[in-house]
């Protein structure tokens, strides 16, 4: 730059406009080229900057919905030995298999039991409200982010029916009937008996319930780890 100023005032001393016109038009053009490659240099390292903070907010959430998976299936696997066990008893219940009733007398205080998955952080509602949902370009996985915070709600849902039926119904109808202790049954007549039947038949819904929507869940992860690994060029 120093070098053209020094050629425009040699040229104007000599009277040679023109020449200086185009020294002069040259200098605008280099100190154009030169903003222009400065702005595109900051937008590079700003976009760098935005891609890795992106690419970090994926691997947190691909580790976190990963740590959800395990946790499920730890309830998938829970919910369906009770549901097996509880099963079998509403079978000796309906067929009034008598010579079972020590075996009931096992299964009955396990109806206390439930699967509890009780997911509270919520990670979609958590970006919106902190503005980084911004920072994920990716919609398909922003969008799946949504569903999978839908099932969640949905599990918590059902999680708390089945505590407020275990809590409210079930113990109030077993704790005079067996000795939990001993597991002997006291009053066979108050589980032989349509009552008792519909009381089983209403927790094995809810238990399938949960079970469907736990799965739901588990398939959902495997598609937003999906996505995920895709964007970050993960095999």
């Amino acid at each position: 730059m120093k070098l053209l100023k020094e050629i425009g005032m040699s040229l104007i001393k000599r009277g040679n406009i023109k020449r200086y016109i185009f020294y002069a038009i040259g200098e605008i053009l280099l100190v154009m080229i030169g903003i222009s490659l400065a702005f595109q240099v900051d937008n590079w390292n700003e976009n760098r900057l935005k891609k890795d903070e992106e690419i970090l907010y994926y691997q947190n959430i691909r580790d976190q919905i990963r740590d959800d998976a395990e946790l499920i299936q730890r309830q998938v696997h829970f919910n369906n030995r009770y549901m097996a066990e509880f099963k079998y008893a509403y079978k000796i219940i309906e067929t009034n298999d008598r010579s079972k009733i020590d075996t009931l007398g096992l299964i009955i205080p396990n109806l206390m039991q439930y699967s509890d998955f009780d997911r509270q952080g919520n990670i979609y509602e958590t970006m919106v409200n902190s503005g980084e949902i911004k920072i994920l370009r990716n919609h398909e996985i922003v969008k799946g982010i949504r569903t999978l915070e839908e099932k969640y709600l949905y599990v918590n849902r059902m999680e708390n029916i089945h505590y407020d039926t275990t809590s409210n119904h079930v113990g109030a109808y077993i704790n005079p009937v067996a000795n939990f202790a001993t597991a002997e049954i006291k009053k066979p007549d108050r589980v032989f008996n349509y009552e008792f039947q519909n009381l089983l038949t209403w927790l094995l819904e809810i238990m399938r319930e949960k079970n469907k929507v736990y799965n739901e869940a588990l398939n959902q992860i495997e598609v937003i780890t999906s996505l995920i690994n895709d964007e970050l060029g993960a095999d």
